[in-house]
């Protein structure tokens, strides 16, 4: 796609989500939240967070908690540091001009593109012909709630770069199809998420820190409070080793590393400083160490958004404004789009 045009020179713009599907814990936090709070108050960005219901549907989902599922969210959100008056804070759904983009972008990506997508053959497993068309098009949509705000950045995990240049290749394909030498929309850059990112299982330090891990102790929630925010931290999986004196004795030991990471990003020290402190010592000094720095670090967040969630008139109010003021911006660009590509009206 050499011949396609690239000179974007919009503003500058910052869009992500999660879905609402279990609570948010702290690799949610450590691995997007703070970024988020980082690149809000920075001042450089006009920052649009969601809560991506439409793509909750893409799996089996109980329609009667959705609703508190996408207030629970946000509440994570903004006890996490998220400013409403900063950032958008809003609902997928409540932005029509998502699922309008996504119809373009449908007849624009090409059924190839989508072939390759892991994260649909890890979602779908072996009996992809029963899995939803919702969730084989799910990158599409994807890329649609990016460029819907022409956002020109979103921060990423390891997980989601694939997704990031389908989005990229979308937005070249349009702008070379029906741009007419003009660049509609930006290829999005990544912003790659900093130390921190991939929090492990509190049960198995090979797997990252889910919200559909079955076990409960397997994550900190982050409306956890400070007995359970200790208890999963003393439970947590280890091995019989101390710990070493520098980090390449963390080698083949998961769960070890997983909580030294921790306590960094926690902490903000580095793990020779951890070392240095800590090296030969067992877990049974260093796990309750960990466990009053996490809830001392976490119980702001968790007493902000217990209040928080007691009140849903307060959450639906700022994902009302939210929504205002994602739809004011997203709206102009999908009626661009639609005359674009020819459609009357």
């Amino acid at each position: 796609m050499s011949d396609t045009p690239t000179d974007y020179s919009g503003p500058q713009r910052v869009l992500s989500g999660m879905q609402p599907t279990g609570q948010l814990h702290l690799g949610n936090y450590l691995g997007a939240l703070k970024n988020w709070v980082s690149l809000q108050d920075d001042g450089n960005w006009e920052c649009f967070y969601c809560v991506v219901d439409l793509h909750a549907i893409t799996m089996p989902h109980d329609p009667a908690t959705l609703p508190d599922s996408v207030r629970s969210a946000a509440a994570a959100y903004i006890a996490s540091g998220v400013d409403p008056e900063k950032s958008a804070i809003f609902a997928q759904s409540a932005v029509p001009a998502h699922a309008e983009l996504a119809w373009i972008f449908n007849c624009v990506a090409r059924l190839g593109w989508l072939e390759r997508m892991t994260q649909f053959k890890d979602k779908a497993g072996k009996d992809k012909e029963r899995a939803s068309v919702g969730l084989f098009t799910y990158p599409v949509l994807q890329a649609a709630d990016i460029l819907v705000y022409k956002a020109t950045h979103v921060p990423v995990g390891e997980d989601q770069k694939q997704h990031l240049e389908l989005c990229r290749d979308i937005a070249a394909r349009f702008n070379r199809d029906f741009g007419k030498g003009e660049a509609i929309f930006p290829l999005t850059e990544p912003i790659i998420q900093g130390p921190g990112a991939r929090i492990m299982s509190l049960r198995d330090g090979t797997s990252k820190m889910s919200k559909s891990d079955v076990s409960d102790n397997s994550r900190i929630n982050l409306d956890d409070d400070a007995d359970k925010i200790a208890r999963k931290i003393k439970k947590a999986k280890t091995d019989p080793e101390p710990l070493p004196s520098e980090e390449d004795g963390l080698a083949d030991r998961p769960e070890a590393s997983n909580l030294v990471g921790i306590y960094a990003a926690l902490t903000g020290k580095s793990k020779a400083d951890i070392f240095a402190e800590y090296g030969g010592q067992g877990f049974g000094t260093f796990k309750p160490a960990l466990a009053d720095i996490a809830v001392e670090y976490l119980a702001p967040i968790s007493d902000e958004y217990r209040r928080l969630i007691s009140d849903k008139s307060e959450i639906d109010r700022i994902l009302r404004k939210g929504a205002d003021k994602a739809q004011a911006v997203a709206q102009p660009v999908v009626e661009e789009a639609k005359k674009i590509v020819g459609f009357w009206g």
